[in-house]
């Protein structure tokens, strides 16, 4: 709790207060009011810049000297990059070799060095970010498996979710890494009793649904091709923890699903989202998120996604 009294002092002024909106439309499909957080429309194009500016704005002076590692399927890499640049701290990230065009493209455009590994999947591609961290002697930020990550990126968002919408019952969550959903669900069950949180999975990369059939986080899962990067790969140990005993329900969704989901927004609501973020919403639309029978809160994690992944999803 105090961790994520530090990340909102530290972050207030320097990121946006992102807005909750509701949804007619998903809320006839659910039989309950749904409102969506809008993390969409933060800065850099996703709730990521929470985490990056969090952790960065508290390295000490050598470590600004020396200049940070991470890897990143993309959000994290594009917010660490901008937060670098203000800060005036070398960054080096690295990225899967399917990372989105335009996430690629926005990091290099911060100025971060960004260096594409010959693997598809996240966990191959942060193992060698992290040699080469360790071999530099550069501390290496993790994207979610950091306690301060989860306080600011899955905090402050819930923090502002429970003020802004005090009537919320339930809350969809996608989940990768677990930097976001187990930062959320820990605050959320703190403060609000008797809350749900339903996590959002893709199908073939189930980190959360493996982990808690086996009692323990499945940290590394084989690289699984998809439009959604951000919620591919295995879960970290961190965000796992703060899950296990938080998460009452786990629904796993297809492409084609997110894809419908991705055009339900745009059609609904005129938000381009990623597939990343429609994950919550498809779980709505297909049903897998089971009966909302109180006021739920999607949390709409990002909308970076390049223009050839639209033309694919818009076509399909």
């Amino acid at each position: 709790m105090a961790l994520v009294l530090d990340a909102r002092r530290a972050l207030d002024g320097k990121i946006r207060r992102t807005p909750i909106e509701a949804s007619p439309a998903l809320s006839e499909r659910a039989g309950a009011p749904v409102f969506l957080k809008l993390e969409a429309l933060q800065l850099t194009g996703s709730f990521k810049i929470r985490g990056a500016y969090f952790v960065l704005s508290r390295l000490s002076a050598d470590e600004r000297q020396r200049g940070i590692v991470t890897c990143s399927a993309g959000n994290h890499g594009k917010a660490v990059a901008r937060v670098a640049h203000e800060l005036g701290v070398p960054a080096e990230v690295h990225v899967p070799r399917d990372v989105d065009p335009a996430k690629f493209q926005a990091m290099v455009a911060l100025g971060a060095t960004v260096v594409r590994s010959d693997f598809e999947g996240y966990d191959d591609t942060e193992r060698l970010a992290r040699a080469a961290a360790a071999a530099s002697g550069r501390p290496f930020l993790s994207a979610f498996d950091d306690v301060r990550i989860l306080a600011a990126n899955g905090g402050t968002v819930a923090a502002e979710v429970l003020e802004d919408c005090p009537e919320a019952r339930c809350f969809l969550l996608p989940v990768g890494g677990g930097g976001l959903a187990g930062g959320f669900a820990y605050l959320a069950t703190h403060q609000l009793a008797g809350c749900r949180v339903i996590g959002c999975q893709l199908e073939g990369s189930p980190a959360l649904a493996l982990s808690l059939a086996r009692g323990e986080a499945v940290t590394t899962l084989p690289a699984h091709s998809t439009t959604a990067g951000g919620l591919e790969g295995g879960i970290g140990r961190i965000g796992f923890e703060a899950l296990r005993s938080r998460v009452d329900r786990v629904a796993l969704l297809t492409e084609p699903e997110i894809f419908d989901a991705v055009r339900f927004v745009l059609a609904h609501h005129q938000y381009l989202i990623e597939p990343s973020a429609a994950v919550v919403v498809a779980a709505i639309l297909t049903g897998k998120a089971g009966r909302l029978d109180t006021p739920s809160v999607a949390v709409i994690s990002g909308r970076n996604v390049a223009l050839s992944t639209v033309q694919r999803i818009l076509a399909a």
